[in-house]
């Protein structure tokens, strides 16, 4: 594959930095990713590769405040529109590609986004994956917003992969967000999760949960709750034992994207699009 090319987005609130990699053949469908909280969309290389050398053509973009889009840093007052930013994304990705069927993939808020994305835009869609989405219950959002004042503590890049390399480079990386939470933004995740099961099941495109059963960071139960109200008649799930948040990321991370990709092409047929 070739290495990942920059494009450039208007989003809801400014520019949006975007990154576009392509296989060596002509491509057979389009990967969109999300990243999560803090950290941009230049962390999924890996992920990326992968689907690339598949045939995918790979699209994501660095959500409004993060990495290099325009944006107070890690400030989200609303996710509806940062899902509107990734329909943008995915109507980009169409036109340069038409016909190509589209799948989606998200990471922690991203699984959170994506989850939404699903419900609102699934119709669109071959397939939809959460990688430790923030769905259900997120217990660590109840307590920062309880507290007068939300503590400057970092996350705890043990909590990412059981290989150590990974949270080294998080903490090394310039582009992550490594101060505390904005109170705005934790309560628009709030709300988007409330939003979320209100909304209910996706009937409209098979959904895969995979989610690591030793995930510190967004633990696996809370998730489990929201994944009870979302998972429609076609959803598949799967976690995997001693795996923490990045299973993107993880020690059996060869694993992890294998069963994306399984998932991936059993649900690629008959979703192109003109």
């Amino acid at each position: 594959m070739t290495p990942g090319t920059d494009i450039e987005l208007t989003g809801h609130a400014g520019k949006l930095h975007a990154l576009r990699w392509l296989p060596t053949g002509d491509p057979t469908y389009v990967a969109l990713l999300c990243h999560g909280y803090g950290e941009h969309i230049g962390r999924y290389e890996w992920v990326a590769s992968r689907l690339a050398a598949d045939g995918a053509v790979v699209y994501g973009l660095d959500h409004v405040g993060h990495g290099q889009s325009e944006g107070d840093r890690v400030l989200i007052g609303d996710f509806e529109p940062v899902v509107d930013d990734v329909h943008g994304l995915e109507q980009c990705a169409r036109s340069e590609h038409p016909g190509l069927p589209v799948v989606l993939i998200g990471h922690s808020m991203g699984g959170m986004i994506a989850a939404r994305y699903a419900q609102r835009y699934g119709e669109s869609l071959a397939c939809a994956v959460l990688s430790g989405p923030v769905i259900g219950r997120w217990d660590a959002v109840t307590q920062l917003l309880a507290a007068d004042e939300i503590p400057d503590t970092p996350i705890d890049p043990a909590t990412l992969s059981r290989d150590p390399s990974v949270g080294d480079a998080y903490v090394a990386d310039p582009l992550v967000w490594h101060g505390p939470f904005k109170r705005p933004t934790l309560e628009a995740m709030n709300a988007c999760l409330a939003t979320i099961t209100k909304a209910g099941p996706v009937e409209s495109t098979p959904v895969l949960w995979l989610h690591g059963a030793e995930d510190p960071l967004v633990p696996y139960d809370g998730s489990a709750q929201g994944w009870q109200t979302l998972a429609g008649q076609r959803s598949e799930a799967k976690s995997y034992p001693g795996a923490r948040h990045e299973i993107f990321n993880e020690t059996n991370k060869e694993q992890v994207l294998g069963d994306v990709l399984t998932f991936v092409h059993a649900h690629l047929s008959g979703r192109s699009h003109p």
